[in-house]
């Protein structure tokens, strides 16, 4: 892989939608001064761009305003000040009346890992699936995020899409298309089953694949781009479950798994962030691999499923 065929979930977010505002005169971009769009073109749709600085509740509120006058704002933020800084806007401005808001979160995880835990953002998935009435989508690559912007455009609610950060990977197995509330089957095993979402994640899961298939284990690996709703029928089965998600252990995806198949009896392990703060800066992978979510993280999480 080659650096020329990196790309960031977040740049292909911010040129899809640029792309899409100057087709659909009911989208409206709401910045938070993010330093996304500096610089960029909007074309016919530049009145539709709107910088309202660093104050995230008063830009949810804004963009409810707007969907209740007929228009689909994106809303753009770090991840964490939307779940945390902005969470009572997200939950009666526009979950508790189900409007069209886009929450385009960008920084989710450790991706900003060199500010601090004041910027990492490992809760903002257990918080935004808890709320209903909320679609939660986090892709792994660009392809899924332009298939999940382009699926969610007409949904009736509100959606949480989390954008990684940093340039990554193309996922180049062969898989079906993407499809929002379907999980993305990327390898077929019978041995274990692993679970993962967002970029790192997805890619360190089907390495680990590779180095379970050296023993003679048979991986399964889905990609669960939507967190909510969550496609509870690709996880029917018997084999041990192991999820993979930057995120805190609790919560995330891996709660939401675990909630799924909580009275089945089958074995889930989770690989995330251990409940404690990260309290070194530092970048991404160094965080991530401190953090135990790596290749060999999840190949030692799949043999302790299966009892090895």
């Amino acid at each position: 892989m080659t650096a020329a065929t990196l790309s960031s979930c977040r740049d292909t977010y911010r040129d899809v939608l640029i792309a899409a505002m100057a087709r659909d005169d009911r989208l409206v971009c709401l910045d938070s001064d993010t330093g996304l769009f500096l610089g960029r073109d909007f074309g016919p749709a530049a009145e539709r761009y709107l910088n309202l600085g660093i104050a995230e509740q008063n830009l949810l509120g804004a963009a409810a305003g707007l969907a209740r006058s007929g228009r689909i704002p994106y809303v753009n933020t770090m991840a964490t000040f939307a779940s945390t800084r902005a969470l009572e806007s997200v939950k009666i401005d526009l979950a508790y009346a189900n409007l069209p808001v886009r929450i385009a979160a960008t920084h989710g995880g450790l991706s900003a890992g060199n500010l601090g835990p004041t910027h990492h953002s490992l809760e903002d998935l257990a918080i935004m699936r808890l709320l209903p009435n909320l679609t939660v989508l986090v892709p792994a690559d660009s392809a899924g995020t332009i298939a999940l912007f382009e699926q969610s455009l007409e949904l009736p609610g509100p959606v949480y899409l989390r954008l990684g950060r940093i340039p990554t990977p193309e996922i180049t197995v062969p898989a079906a298309p993407i499809q929002l509330g379907q999980a993305q089957l990327l390898r077929q095993g019978s041995d274990i089953l692993l679970v993962c979402c967002g970029p790192h994640p997805v890619l360190m899961s089907l390495q680990a694949a590779d180095l379970l298939a050296d023993r003679g284990i048979r991986a399964t690996v889905l990609n669960m781009h939507t967190v909510k709703p969550l496609d509870e029928q690709a996880l029917a089965g018997s084999q041990p479950v192991v999820t993979v998600e930057e995120h805190w252990r609790s919560g995330g995806l891996g709660g939401a798994v675990t909630e799924a198949l909580g009275e089945t009896g089958r074995r889930v392990v989770r690989v995330g962030v251990p409940d404690r703060f990260v309290s070194m800066a530092g970048d991404q992978q160094f965080l991530l691999e401190q953090s135990g979510i790596s290749v060999a993280g999840i190949e030692a999480a799949a043999l302790r499923a299966l009892g090895y």
